[in-house]
């Protein structure tokens, strides 16, 4: 029996890897600046405590976790407050007006957010998503899979307005009821942050308008500046406001696999999605989530120094790529990402598209990046190419890169 789905291009980064695995088999040696995925083991408080607690005999900690952690109490509100700035707001607002969720990462969650919005319970209401590109896929992806929802993107989100949408290109976007402002900040792919201000503007808005916002704050842990606001620490200004974010533990260090983040919000909204979640799945690893709470309550010294291990090797990498003559797309103010504008020609031919340079720096080089494309009213704008400083040590392949990007023999950059 053949395949009930459509044919289509696949995962972004299951693409990206099926094209590594080709070069290599032809004997290609890669550098791999392209999957977020930190190298080596998740940092050893965290493995330390996450062995102690699963050889724990406690039921607890071996049970359905749901949507709480009896193996590890309280653990959403803890992770949550364990991001710098956020305790000194949230411990202040009234339990009746926010809630806490802990999550099996945020990817798996997207789906479950679309839901919540409620259309497919009336049968009749067709919600709307908006969102950043470029961006991470999955959100759009999502929206796609989810009948009766249409996503549409922002035009203003480029390096002119710091990679933040305008409250002009989001009200244009957005006036229904019920509709949902899904964000990205600290962004991937761009690293952008935004400011108090900008938050103030994009929740007043909302709030007036009775849409919903929805943040991924999966690299706050790696803002170079913590002082830079989250959504959380804003958003509860607004008791009117139905909002959400969530965090990950993926990213400080490697803890990818494991899976554990939280979500906090207005009661509403997180009570909506975890009528979905429980519906859908049953919960994180609680030995995990013990690992990840003593890194972040007892050894916040050690994300510390991971951030900002991070920086100094995207300071690196930016100086060695612009050095060649490639162009920042932004300064990245977090992460472990760095975007630049995809070169007019490069190798001596002109360049079609971001897949069609990354492909030829793979052939070239072995430099392995990943494409983007900003698109406006349906048409390809600019092209991008992102690359990753958490797989490979900048410093140590310093000549490496540089020989590399050479070789690409930029003569000028410019948008499509």
């Amino acid at each position: 029996m053949e395949s009930l789905l459509k044919p289509a291009a696949g995962n972004l980064f299951q693409v990206i890897k099926a094209i590594c695995s080709k070069a290599r088999e032809a004997g290609k040696k890669l550098r791999l600046l392209s999957i977020g995925q930190p190298s080596g083991p998740a940092p050893f408080p965290a493995r330390q405590a996450k062995s102690a607690a699963a050889m724990s005999p406690d039921q607890a900690m071996h049970e359905y976790q749901d949507n709480d952690t009896p193996g590890c109490p309280d653990f959403a509100k803890r992770f949550v407050w364990a991001h710098p700035g956020n305790r000194e707001v949230l411990e202040d607002v009234k339990h009746e007006n926010i809630a806490y969720l802990p999550i099996p990462g945020i990817k798996p969650m997207i789906a479950y957010i679309i839901e919540s919005l409620g259309g497919w319970e009336d049968g009749e209401s067709s919600d709307r998503v908006v969102m950043t590109t470029p961006g991470y896929p999955t959100p759009m992806v999502q929206s796609i899979m989810a009948a009766g929802v249409e996503h549409r993107q922002f035009d203003s989100f480029s390096a002119d307005c710091g990679f933040l949408p305008t409250i002009e290109d989001i009200v244009s976007n957005i006036l229904v009821r019920g509709d949902l402002l899904m964000l990205n900040l600290p962004n991937n792919p761009t690293g952008a942050v935004a400011t108090a201000e900008w938050y103030h503007k994009i929740c007043t808005c909302c709030e007036e308008n009775e849409i919903r916002i929805f943040n991924d704050a999966a690299y706050a842990v790696l803002k170079s500046d913590p002082s830079v606001p989250n959504l959380a620490q804003i958003a509860p200004l607004y008791p009117n406001l139905s909002w959400c974010e969530a965090y990950s533990a993926s990213k400080a260090g490697n803890m990818c696999g494991w899976r554990v983040g939280a979500m906090v919000g207005s009661a509403d909204f997180i009570g909506d999605i975890s009528r979905i979640k429980g519906e859908s799945d049953s919960g994180l690893d609680a030995a995990s989530a013990f690992g990840v709470i003593d890194l972040f309550e007892n050894h916040f010294d050690v994300i510390e120094r991971i951030r900002d291990g991070y920086a100094e090797s995207r300071n690196k990498l930016i100086e060695i790529a612009t050095d060649c003559g490639l162009e920042l797309a932004l300064e990245p103010k977090a992460g472990f990402f760095v975007m630049f504008h995809v070169p007019d020609t490069a190798f001596g031919q002109k360049v079609e598209s971001a897949e069609h340079f990354n492909q030829l720096m793979i052939e070239n080089t072995g430099v392995v990046g990943v494409p983007f494309k900003r698109v406006v009213k349906g048409e390809d704008r600019e092209y991008y190419i992102r690359y990753a400083v958490c797989t490979e040590n900048i410093h140590e392949i310093e000549d490496e890169l540089r020989s590399a990007f050479t070789k690409i023999g930029i003569q000028n950059t410019a948008s499509v």
